[in-house]
């Protein structure tokens, strides 16, 4: 299939260049949108070297969508997931997650992650709707310029200048989202004042303040059916029921019990997420700006932005974010030959907990699980022992051991939240206490403008080159984080890097350009990124292009230094200095599992006793072979083609592209027995009291390659009407090896958008209707793992401009067909609100 999609693609291309070439005297509409983000150089968007996806205010505005942010979800190769209301994750070109570290977002050019994540919290640093200016998108590694985290993806979000766009703006936006049978209310209040104090001199502050109610993840499918299915014990009746959005349930909070000769997995009772957490949202952010101009193309400019955030969100388990904080300042110098970047990021975590932490631990606060795992086994010895049979037994030991226990909603169950909310110790309680810091500085210089205009005259090279270098500090909190060299000081996790660019154009119709990129981080060898590309303009509206890149992601903070203990797992760094000794003593998690398993069934089936059952299938135990983390590769090559047709009226955008990922990052679950005999090992391995759990960051042996395509078509009908669509496919082709740690790919095969609008419809009255529909796919991840089914959308908008007041009324989702973008994350319903724009 993509040998025949290929070629026929190509082959429209020539058909459609030579057409082109014949009509070309008539055209009058060219491709010359600017964006600078591909090849930080302003450039025509026809002649980008690489697949840019570019939205500007007009369509950012007339989108079917509440934000510009959720308009994203429409652009051609976005995959968006939705753990929430007010958390939303881009990425593109597969092996996407909630927290995903291979995608980066800029704010005018600076990074506005949270340090010790390494990947962005959705928009929440982020600009409004009444300061966005426009977005590019780079679907696509962008690590040859951007280094760093960028080899899935890059957008940037480009705000106004206050110089060109003064004024006060106010906008109130309200709705409600549909959750179950019910609906509750949104409001966000935005205001944007722009001032120009003299020739040289302006500013600009922006607030905005959301309020709202959160989807629900309510997802009961048990993770753990098969675990009692020796004993005929499956569905309701079974005793190991795991829950996808119950916690205090997991496999840490289950033990094997052995009961009237015959072996039962059984789990703790556990607590439903929202039963443990506040759906509440309340979130506010804002940002300044002062703009001091020393000639029209000079500009110095500070900025400084901050959020408050009480909002859910996702890792490996949920979280609520309660007062967690993001505050970023930002001073650049930019010129047309010379830009210097320099900026600072806090971030403080508050009073944020771990649900899963939560809910377990008020389990744990009521009763001790050796207690509770011993009123259950004298509970269903009495219940065999009156004639109840074994299911009933079982229900019956249950409710015996969980007699008394808090019971969500009580006073009580209200103060345990608070209490463990407040202990930064996952063992025993629930707080995420987290302080860090990201210092950033960067510079480029065009040395062809600047001090090589006489070699640019002689050869048609153009130079460009750029340097960066960025600090995390890590306030150790003696559980998230801690300094095993230094006890009690910050850790401090840097890298330096920078690149040089030649480009140079032949006869004005193919343009060639060469980058290379090192990158040096304190624990790892230098890593080289070359980028080569090429485009050929067959004429002012057709464009082919072609590039090689290849990429590097180091660890994150958190992969490299973390030091977590959460339910009796300790979830460690990759680095030597964090987990010294512990690779070479483990055996792998998932050996363990199986092994246990094959224990249990030979009890239950062939009545061998425990020991000679352990005897016998300790041949499935392996030891660990992953080591220490290094970093992530990747290898891209690309084509596309972009172009116009009908006098501009048709807009065609064709990409391709096929990539090989090497040593992803990944984490591996291992235990370490807690003896060195040989001989004990197994039965060691076979009591989860006599070994250590861990879960390492390491890197997969697996290779994975994966290829893809995306067509945008745009097409401009008679009285001003527009219909547009885009399809992209993206594939997991095949990996060398398939050892299960690398990350899911976690994207649909096909996603489709197809919209019809026309913003002056009658009038002042425009519209917009959007069909949005993905294939179903495969989620892989720590928290659960099967298919998400595919779901289709229908947004829509209907809006009135005047010179200073705009209406905007629309519903995302506007069927309210609930379904979930990820397994593990909220069921979404449909979305209705009301958008009032005010220009003063």
């Amino acid at each position: 299939m993509k040998r025949i999609f290929t070629l026929l693609s190509f082959i429209f291309i020539l058909q459609a260049a030579f057409a082109q070439a014949q009509r070309d005297s008539i055209k009058t509409v060219e491709l010359n949108d600017v964006v600078v983000t591909a090849s930080r150089l302003e450039e025509g968007m026809g002649k980008s070297p690489v697949s840019i996806e570019k939205i500007d205010t007009h369509s950012l505005y007339q989108a079917a969508a509440p934000s510009f942010f959720d308009a994203l979800e429409n652009v051609k190769g976005i995959q968006m997931l939705v753990p929430s209301v007010g958390f939303k994750v881009i990425n593109t070109r597969g092996f996407g997650n909630t927290t995903n570290v291979r995608f980066v977002q800029m704010v005018d050019g600076m990074d506005n992650q949270a340090p010790h994540l390494g990947t962005p919290i959705a928009n929440m640093l982020g600009p409004n709707d009444l300061d966005i200016y426009t977005v590019e998108v780079i679907p696509g590694t962008a690590s040859a310029l951007y280094g760093m985290n960028a080899i899935n993806g890059l957008a940037n979000f480009i705000t106004k200048d206050p110089f060109t766009t003064a004024g006060i703006s106010v906008q109130q936006k309200v709705g409600v989202n549909r959750i179950g049978t019910g609906a509750k209310p949104f409001s966000e209040t935005s205001i944007r004042w722009a001032h120009v104090v003299s020739g040289k001199l302006a500013f600009k502050l922006n607030a905005t303040y959301i309020r709202g109610t959160d989807w629900i993840a309510d997802d009961r499918q048990d993770l753990n059916p098969k675990a009692n299915t020796s004993t005929g014990l499956t569905g309701n009746d079974n005793p190991a029921f795991d829950a996808v959005n119950s916690y205090g349930n997991e496999s840490s909070n289950r033990r094997t019990l052995n009961l009237d000769g015959k072996n039962y997995v059984v789990a703790r009772t556990g607590y439903f997420e929202k039963e443990v957490v506040d759906y509440s949202i309340r979130n506010s952010k804002g940002d300044a700006a002062i703009h001091y101009a020393f000639a029209p193309d000079k500009k110095l400019i500070y900025t400084y932005r901050f959020a408050n955030l009480d909002n859910i969100y996702q890792r490996s388990n949920r979280f609520r974010l309660e007062d967690y904080q993001l505050q970023q300042h930002g001073l650049a110098y930019k010129s047309k030959s010379l830009q210097v970047l320099a900026y600072l990021t806090f971030e403080n975590t508050g009073k944020s907990y771990n649900a899963r932490s939560m809910a377990e631990n008020i389990d744990r606060s009521f009763k001790s699980d050796d207690q509770w795992f011993s009123d259950y086994s004298n509970s269903f010895r009495s219940a065999i022992q009156e004639g109840e049979s074994v299911a009933s037994a079982h229900h019956i030991a249950r409710s015996f051991s969980d007699a008394g226990r808090p019971q969500p909603g009580s006073a009580e169950f209200n103060d345990l939240i608070k209490k463990l909310g407040s202990i930064n110790n996952w063992d025993i309680g629930a707080a995420l206490r987290v302080k860090s810091r990201l210092l950033h500085t960067e510079g480029q210089l065009n040395l062809t403008k600047e001090l090589l205009h006489h070699f640019q005259e002689t050869t048609g090279i153009e130079l460009l080159a750029g340097f960066d270098y960025r600090t995390y500090i890590i306030i150790p909190d003696g559980n998230y984080f801690i300094n095993p060299e230094n006890e009690g000081e910050n850790i401090l996790y840097s890298k330096t890097g920078g690149f040089l660019q030649a480009s140079k154009t032949f006869r004005e119709k193919l343009k060639l350009g060469a980058t290379i990129r090192a990158d040096k981080n304190e624990f790892f060898k230098l890593k080289w990124n070359p980028r080569f590309t090429a485009v050929y303009s067959v004429n002012n509206f057709h464009h082919i292009r072609f590039s090689f890149q290849n990429g590097f992601r180091f660890p994150s903070v958190f992969e490299a230094f973390s030091n977590v203990n959460s339910g009796g797992v300790k979830r460690v760094g990759g680095l030597p200095v964090m987990s010294s000794g512990i690779f070479e003593r483990g055996y792998k998690r998932a050996s363990i599992d199986a092994f246990q398993a094959a224990v249990i069934r030979d009890v239950n089936q062939t009545g061998l006793s425990q020991n000679d059952a352990i005897i016998r299938n300790k041949d499935l135990l392996v030891k660990n072979d992953y080591t220490y983390v290094k970093p992530e590769e990747i290898r891209s090559l690309e084509a596309g083609y972009r172009g116009t047709f009908l006098e501009g009226n048709l807009q065609f955008d064709l990409d391709f592209y096929y990539n090989r990922y090497n040593d992803f990052i990944a984490q591996v679950e291992m235990n370490i027995p807690l003896t060195t005999i040989a001989d004990s090992i197994p039965f060691y391995l076979n009591d989860r009291r006599k070994q250590d759990r861990y879960r390492m960051w390491t890197n997969s042996h697996t290779t994975a390659y994966n290829y893809g395509a995306g067509i945008g078509i745009r097409y401009t009908l008679l009285r001003n009407f527009n219909v547009s669509g885009n399809v992209s496919y993206a594939r997991l082709q095949r990996k060398s090896n398939n050892d299960g740690l690398e990350d899911g790919f976690n994207t649909p095969r096909w996603i489709v958008n197809v919209s019809l609008a026309n913003d002056h419809v009658y009038k002042n009255i425009g519209f917009n209707i959007t069909w949005r529909w993905q294939s179903d796919y495969y989620w892989q991840s720590f928290l659960v793992n099967g298919n998400v089914p595919a779901y289709q959308t229908v947004d829509a908008q209907v809006s009135s401009r005047w010179r200073k007041f705009s209406v905007k009324i629309g519903s995302s989702n506007i069927f309210n067909h609930y379904y979930h973008s990820f397994l593990g994350g909220p069921s979404i319903g449909g979305f209705y609100y009301t958008t009032l724009t005010y220009n003063i």
